[in-house]
């Protein structure tokens, strides 16, 4: 089918909440750009006049292609070398979405896109509709094929489960940056006293590189072994300026709505370093090192204007 002007500027239109949704259904950037680019080749496909409600058909086709690519992107996980984390949004980014409420903010959150890995695909789909873009279960349950009843209950489940994994901590920018200052003043510090005071006796760390980057592949957890690992971290070492090409500059920002130290090596990002916190300080520090989940953060930050790095020779 050939579309009109009006036909593209509808999709055009939809795309920032479709490539929202899809992201936080993915985990992904990379995946959710294709997704709703597929989803605009099923609209050009479609026989657009007789589609009475755009946003909703649109809508069902994109959930419905991220459920695909969920069944499949759990196979090719299994085979992921090391921990698999998804894809951060650096503050700034458009695909980060609605922000308007403590719900929007948290669905998009590193620790929820985090925990909604343990999710099924349906219970996914349910969370992000309803508590991101407050979709009524009605529509969910048309968009879904399921009943109404039955998307209520899904996404009372899946709201169990991420609730169990974390403590809701609302942070604005300037306390971002002054925890991502202490953080980094503790982990570059000359002993790893001030990190354990910064840490929940129960905290944890992360990383994902994809085996491109060298990551441990299971957790460190509880403070005494994050506190460690982090000031370890830290410390100058030829080994790590030869991976990396270099040593970056550390600077605060924040990674989906949550402080972060984001680490730069000639305009390239090289490292987002997301930290989770609560009311009794530092629960989670997940660091992205991938260099495939890092190109779209490389992107933004050039046109950011991030000012001056909290360390200048880091690693």
């Amino acid at each position: 089918m050939t579309l009109t002007a009006l036909d593209v500027d509808r999709f055009e239109a939809a795309r920032p909440r479709l490539a929202a949704i899809a992201y936080r259904m993915l985990g992904s950037a990379g995946e959710a750009e294709d997704a709703v680019q597929e989803a605009f080749l099923r609209w050009q496909g479609a026989d657009v006049e007789r589609i009475e409600v755009p946003e909703a058909w649109l809508t069902k086709v994109l959930t419905n292609l991220c459920l695909n690519q969920l069944t499949s992107a759990r196979a090719r996980r299994e085979t992921y070398v090391g921990e698999w984390l998804p894809e951060p949004l650096l503050g700034g980014d458009p695909m980060l979405g609605p922000a308007d409420t403590a719900e929007q903010r948290e669905s998009v959150s590193y620790a929820v896109l985090t925990l909604m890995e343990r999710l099924t695909p349906n219970e996914r789909a349910v969370y992000v509709l309803r508590e991101a873009f407050d979709y009524p279960h009605k529509e969910i349950a048309e968009i879904l094929d399921i009943s109404a009843a039955s998307s209520q209950q899904t996404y009372h489940r899946a709201k169990r489960h991420v609730a169990e994994g974390r403590a809701r901590t609302e942070i604005d920018e300037a306390a971002a940056r002054r925890i991502v200052e202490e953080f980094l003043a503790a982990a570059t510090g000359g002993s790893v006293g001030p990190l354990l005071e910064l840490l929940t006796d129960d905290a944890v760390a992360q990383g994902d590189g994809g085996g491109k980057v060298p990551a441990k592949a299971t957790p460190y957890a509880g403070a005494k072994a994050v506190a460690k690992f982090l000031w370890g971290l830290f410390r100058p070492a030829v080994g790590k300026r030869k991976i990396l090409g270099g040593s970056p500059e550390v600077f605060a920002w924040t990674a989906n709505g949550a402080p972060a130290a984001i680490a730069v090596l000639d305009g390239r990002v090289v490292g987002v370093m997301c930290l989770e916190v609560g009311a009794d300080g530092i629960i989670a520090f997940r660091s992205q090192v991938n260099p495939d989940k890092l190109a779209r953060a490389t992107a933004l930050w050039a046109a950011l204007d991030h000012g001056e790095p909290l360390v200048e020779q880091a690693f």
